[in-house]
C-alpha cells in the first residue's frame, strides 16, 4: 500500500509512519522540516520518500502532487499536521495562526487529496482531528473551533463523494489528550495518552475502515456525555 503522511516529523504522525513501515507499506512523508523525516528514511531507505511541505503555503498542493508522483500513486492519505495552544487572553497571533494552519491548511491539503482520489475514482482519507471539536473550549477558542470545522468538513466530503459515486473512504480520528509536542508545557492535562499506544489504535481504525474513531476508550465514553451537557451549564464551568 502506498501512503502519504502529512505531519510525519514528530508525534502521532511519526509513530503511525513507523507502524505502517513495519507492515511493509511504501511511504511518502512530509513536514515543514524535511531533516526531521530522516529518522523514517533511515528505517527503510527504499520505501520512504520525503518532501518539504508547509500546509500554510499556496504551493503545498503542488508539492503534494509531486510527492504522489514520486510514489507512483497514493492509496491512503493520512493527515497529522496541526497546531494548538491555550489562549485565555485571546492573543491575536495565536488565534489567527491556529485558524490558518488547522483551517486553511487542512482544507488545502485534504481538498487536494480528495481531488486526486476523485480523478482516480477511489482512495482513503484519514485525518487526526480531536475530541476538542465536541464543544467550544474557553481556554482554546480557535483550536476547538478549527477541530469542529475539521469534523464537519470530513463529513461533508464523505456525503459529496457518496453523491458523486466515488469510492473514497474517510476516517475521522478524534484523540483525547496525547503526550506529544503539541501539548508540552501548556497545561497538566488529564488522562494523557502515550503516542505509541494512540498510534496503534489509529492504524487499527484505518485498517478497519472506521468512519469516526475516538481514542481511547475512556474518551469514547466521556465524549458523548460531554456533548449532552446543556449550554447554560457548559458556559458556567471553569476550565
Amino acid at each position: 500500500m502506498r501512503v502519504v503522511i502529512i505531519g510525519a516529523s514528530s508525534g502521532m504522525g511519526q509513530e503511525v509512519a513507523k507502524l505502517l513501515l513495519d507492515e511493509g507499506c511504501r511511504l511518502g512523508v512530509a513536514a515543514r522540516r524535511e531533516d526531521r523525516l530522516q529518522v523514517l528514511k533511515q528505517l527503510a531507505p527504499d520505501r520512504v520518500e520525503t518532501a518539504t511541505i508547509d500546509v500554510t503555503t499556496e504551493d503545498a498542493p503542488t508539492r503534494l502532487r509531486a510527492l504522489i508522483d514520486r510514489m507512483g500513486g497514493m492509496d491512503l492519505f493520512f493527515y497529522s499536521s496541526g497546531i494548538g495552544k491555550q489562549n485565555r487572553t485571546l492573543t491575536p497571533d495565536i488565534e489567527l495562526n491556529t485558524v490558518n494552519t488547522n483551517g486553511m491548511g487542512f482544507t488545502r491539503m485534504v481538498g487536494e487529496a480528495y481531488r486526486y482520489f476523485a480523478e482516480r475514482g477511489e482512495g482513503h482519507i484519514a485525518a487526526i482531528t480531536s475530541i476538542a471539536g465536541t464543544k467550544g473550549l474557553g481556554p482554546a477558542p480557535s483550536y476547538s473551533a478549527t477541530k469542529a470545522f475539521q469534523n464537519v468538513y470530513l463529513e461533508a466530503l464523505e456525503q459529496q463523494a457518496n453523491a458523486r459515486g466515488l469510492k473514497i473512504r474517510f476516517t475521522d480520528i478524534r484523540p483525547g489528550f496525547v503526550n506529544t509536542d503539541l501539548l508540552s508545557g501548556d497545561f497538566n492535562y488529564p488522562m494523557m495518552l502515550k503516542p505509541d499506544k494512540a498510534a496503534r489504535q489509529i492504524v487499527h481504525a484505518i485498517k478497519a475502515k472506521r468512519r469516526v474513531k475516538v481514542i481511547d476508550w475512556k474518551y469514547a465514553i466521556l465524549t458523548p456525555l460531554w456533548r449532552l451537557l446543556p449550554r447554560p451549564l457548559w458556559r458556567h464551568l471553569k476550565l
